[in-house]
């Protein structure tokens, strides 16, 4: 639940006996409510919904991000966030200095970011562009080299938000087969994306989202097959008892 304040706009009497200051209320948004479920280890779960469902607040309560506002949330293992592309990056520093800066964020060691630094350099293909302020980069270079420091981090649960929304084909086809070795390795995937053919191939489970409320869970092909009758028919129509 978010607090939010706005100024209310005073009626002309009540401005007259306020001196014209404005009043200020606040407004609770609920953007979750009630959602509780559980992931095994090893699975890989697709978040879809529509916008204001409540998917990224989601994702960063599970991140730590976000406490939540009532009852909790039980995390096993290192998480790597890809939530916003290129968020924590300083513009100013080049890109070979945000991947250390980044791993090391994470709990990486010296001993390790060494050993993975060519990785995610020759993954990201900025060529000596790496060695470059980040303030040169293009949106594409900031999405490469931010989806390249995530997935080699070894997580043991890898969040992504909305990662494949930038970058040209080639690269998207690249960070589509990373996230399937990151699922294959045993380890947990949570893939939040309006495109459901990124959830059926790259996920084995779905979770539906709807106003913060949890809709429905299950397969992916059962879940988004119920969310595209969905948005078909519309609200007022819709029971999940005619599936």
């Amino acid at each position: 639940m978010y607090r939010t304040t706005f100024e209310k706009v005073p009626t002309f009497k009540s401005a007259l006996r306020r001196l014209g200051r404005g009043q200020r209320e606040v407004h609770e948004v609920h953007a979750l409510t009630d959602v509780s479920f559980e992931v095994g280890h090893g699975t890989s779960v697709g978040i879809i919904g529509a916008n204001g469902a409540g998917k990224s607040t989601l994702m960063r309560a599970i991140a730590g991000i976000l406490p939540p506002s009532e009852g909790r949330i039980e995390v096993h293992g290192r998480v790597s966030t890809l939530l916003a592309l290129g968020v924590g990056f300083k513009r100013k520093l080049s890109g070979r200095e945000n991947v250390v800066l980044g791993g090391l964020a994470a709990g990486m060691t010296r001993e390790e970011l060494d050993e993975r630094y060519d990785e995610i350099a020759a993954f990201a293909e900025l060529g000596e562009f790496i060695d470059m302020p980040m303030m040169t980069y293009s949106s594409g270079m900031y999405s490469r080299l931010a989806f390249s420091v995530a997935v080699h981090l070894n997580p043991d649960i890898l969040l992504i938000d909305e990662a494949l929304s930038t970058g040209d084909a080639k690269f998207k086809q690249k960070a589509a087969r990373k996230m399937r070795e990151v699922a294959d390795n045993a380890g947990t995937m949570f893939l939040v994306s309006h495109s459901m053919r990124s959830i059926k191939r790259l996920c084995s489970e779905c979770i539906w989202l709807h106003k913060g409320q949890l809709k429905m869970q299950g397969d992916p092909e059962e879940v988004i097959a119920a969310y595209t009758k969905f948005l078909e028919v519309g609200e007022d129509v819709f029971s999940l008892e005619d599936m």
